[in-house]
């Protein structure tokens, strides 16, 4: 192979997933490498082992039968000898700052979904070789500068790359190509499709839909039935197609921000927190397109006699999520203003920014796997909402709680609703 074509057609993307494999273990074994290197480590960032839960595991424990997610005491039973680590965040964004550096050195069109993985678009670099040699000279240089290992994928796109790095791990290369589709994914379960959670899986089995070739062949129309947009997404997906661009942050933004007037006074607690429901979702949907963390938040209200009034507070971790800006821009605002006076104008900006590669986020340790189960729906919703329009995935909290409204909503729009409940006000 000698050049971008011998991979895909004329004027095709090239799109590397670089992903650092057991990230957290492999930096403490570079660090530190005549105590952790080659041993079954863990991670986990309970101070208290006997709850604490391990968030990455070292392939050495991998074999010896632990796993992400494991409660460290049961971790500690399968495998008496493996090694607890403390989460050391600051050693982490040293590591993720130095392997996107030597990415970035093969092209500008870098975006970072997270600490320990980023896409590359390569389309322009052929002056640095094939897209197999960019591949291999990155993950060379840094195993041998850094002392950590990837994988890598090589694809047309951003979500066959996605699933590409994840089939040779660690320190693996793999090429996705359209054409490879059908023989290295049509067989596996719908579950290994990057974009489709536990409970989507679950009711694709319903309607006998168990494999990503089944879900390729299925009848567009059942699964618009069944799913929304969400089915048309599922389909194009299931045949390796997906439109999604690298975003890279060109400039790093100082905030992100978004006000409304409304379109009549309003005074009512369901009223207030749908509008800033929706504030919500606009600025943490921006925030993720830059690539972006706010450590920051900042809500503005305005009466009807035109007084302005401006409060601000910092966040106890960076976050991306609608939920949680939502959750401390109500609590903020009950805080400071409560309910029951009318309002003309409501909006939230977000500051302190941080690049989310930066973004070593310490997780709620119980809510782990619900924490990556959420980015993954955030990522589909956003990628409906960047193919459909923004009206293509709304909660049913953004539209109220009046049966009539959802339904009429439903109907004109074609809109996909997820059911919720909004938080109350702290």
């Amino acid at each position: 192979m000698n050049n971008v074509n011998d991979y895909y057609p004329a004027n095709g993307r090239v799109i590397l997933h670089v992903d650092m494999n057991a990230f957290y273990c492999s930096v403490h074994a570079a660090e530190e490498p005549n105590i952790y290197a080659g041993k079954p480590t863990a991670v986990a960032g309970s101070s208290e082992q006997r709850k604490g839960v391990i968030v990455t595991c070292s392939y050495e424990a991998r074999g010896r039968g632990i796993s992400t997610g494991m409660v460290v005491n049961q971790g500690l039973r399968q495998c008496p000898e493996l090694m607890i680590i403390k989460p050391d965040f600051n050693l982490y964004r040293k590591y993720s700052k130095a392997f996107m550096s030597i990415a970035y050195e093969y092209t500008p069109q870098l975006e970072a979904t997270s600490i320990d993985e980023c896409y590359l678009d390569i389309t322009g670099s052929k002056q640095f070789g094939t897209p197999m040699e960019i591949a291999e000279t990155i993950k060379n240089r840094i195993n041998e500068e850094l002392g950590i290992p990837c994988s890598i994928g090589i694809a047309p796109n951003k979500l066959l790359a996605k699933m590409a790095s994840d089939m040779k791990k660690p320190n693996g290369i793999t090429v996705l190509r359209l054409r490879d589709v059908q023989k290295k994914l049509w067989h596996r379960p719908c579950g290994e499709l990057f974009g489709i959670g536990r409970k989507t899986e679950e009711k694709l089995r319903k309607i006998n839909i168990h494999t990503i070739g089944e879900l390729a062949n299925a009848e567009e129309g059942l699964l618009r039935d069944y799913f929304g947009v969400l089915g048309t997404w599922m389909k194009q997906a299931a045949h390796g197609i997906s439109d999604s661009e690298v975003s890279p942050v060109r400039e790093p933004n100082k905030s992100i921000g978004h006000t409304t007037t409304l379109p009549e006074d309003i005074s009512n607690e369901a009223d207030i927190n749908r509008v800033l429901l929706n504030i919500s979702d606009q600025v943490t949907r921006r925030l993720r397109r830059h690539g972006m963390m706010a450590e920051g938040i900042q809500i503005t209200i305005r009466t009807p006699d035109m007084k302005t009034m401006i409060r601000s507070q910092m966040l106890h971790t960076p976050t991306d999520h609608e939920q949680d800006i939502y959750k401390e821009a109500t609590s903020l605002f009950y805080r400071q203003f409560g309910a029951g006076k009318p309002l003309r104008l409501l909006g939230i900006t977000l500051h302190s920014l941080i690049p989310k590669s930066e973004s070593a986020v310490q997780l709620d340790l119980f809510d782990y796997e619900q924490q990556f189960k959420r980015e993954s729906l955030t990522h589909v919703m956003d990628e409906l909402r960047n193919k459909f329009g923004e009206n293509a995935v709304l909660t049913a909290g953004m539209l109220g709680n009046d049966p009539s409204v959802l339904i009429r909503n439903y109907k004109e729009r074609g809109t996909s609703l997820q059911k919720d409940n909004l938080p109350r006000p702290e």
